[in-house]
């Protein structure tokens, strides 16, 4: 049976939402973020249970920052709904950039940029600011597992202006090739990456890691810029650049992929500790078991293979 009508009955609600002030957009999504914690109850205990392990803090504590969470969350699933009536000059008023010659200088350096960020704050408008402010942004993106939910996002995005790539497809080739013309490559690094991973310690705990923001670097010699999102108290973003990293060959091509791989994870997991009722602690990061001869392996999207059709092609 067609699912095809979830797709119309978002874009009834994304209509319905963009005739809203944004303010009351706020407030809805609080609204529903509310709903959401008390219905999603296996998001929840999972989100709960991760972040006592990871962080140590009481139970008392750690059921704050997933009921903040999940507010948040709320917020971010209407402001998603509300992106077609963003503009240029509404962007620039809900979200400030910090630092954008961080990335203004990464990208005249003509190497394209592999743009590091995770599923923190809403990364939706992370992109949608960015590429509204006239960076040549692109991003390779995981298929929701509802066909119809990927519909409307990439839409979405593409109303925006960024570039979309699908991960674990030949469009991987594409996505190079648009690094290569200088463009921003943007990788959501904060998932569970399976056996094609290399194993980090995330958080406190082993977790496979994906190695393609690396290996793009390496080959392209692009420098790596982190960039994450979070919400202001007083409503709207953030907008938080930091200082580029790049590949520094240390002796051995999956050594060095490694090492960039870990500078670029602890930046992540900084930003998490900072902001914890940001990040979707209920996504099932630490998925893969952790095997000791695994450390500085890696296969996948970051193997000889795949280099190799990148290098062949590009």
């Amino acid at each position: 049976m067609s699912n095809e009508w979830q797709y119309h009955l978002l874009k009834t609600i994304s209509r319905i939402v963009c005739l809203l002030p944004y303010r009351a957009v706020l407030f809805l999504g609080r609204q529903l973020g509310k709903l959401y914690y008390h219905i999603a109850a296996r998001q929840r205990r999972r989100a709960l249970a991760q972040l006592i392990e990871s962080t140590g803090v009481s139970p008392a504590e750690g059921t704050r920052i997933i009921k903040k969470l999940f507010l948040n969350l709320g917020q971010t699933f209407l402001e998603v709904m509300y992106i077609p009536s963003l503009t240029p000059e509404k962007i620039k008023k809900y979200v400030t950039i910090e630092n954008r010659h961080y990335l203004e200088d990464a990208v005249a350096e003509g190497h394209g940029v592999v743009f590091l960020t995770a599923h923190v704050g809403n990364w939706e408008w992370l992109g949608a600011a960015l590429a509204m402010d006239g960076f040549p942004m692109t991003t390779v993106i995981k298929r929701q597992p509802n066909d119809q939910h990927t519909r409307i996002l990439n839409e979405y995005r593409e109303m925006v202006g960024l570039e979309i790539f699908a991960r674990g497809t030949t469009e991987l080739i594409a996505a190079a090739k648009a690094l290569k013309k200088g463009k921003v490559l943007g990788f959501l690094a904060d998932q569970d990456a399976g056996y094609s991973g290399v194993f980090l310690k995330f958080l406190g705990k082993m977790a496979s890691t994906p190695l393609g923001p690396a290996v793009f670097a390496r080959k392209f010699k692009a420098p790596v810029v982190p960039v994450f999102i979070v919400r202001r108290p007083e409503g709207g973003h953030r907008v938080m650049i930091y200082p580029p990293l790049y590949y520094e060959n240390i002796g051995g091509d999956p050594e060095s992929l490694h090492k960039l791989t870990e500078r670029m994870t602890k930046i992540t997991e900084d930003t998490i500790r900072q902001y914890p009722d940001q990040w979707l602690w209920f996504q099932k990061r630490w998925n893969t078991p952790f095997k000791e001869d695994s450390c500085i392996a890696y296969t996948g999207p970051a193997s000889p293979t795949v280099q190799e059709r990148i290098g062949e092609q590009v």
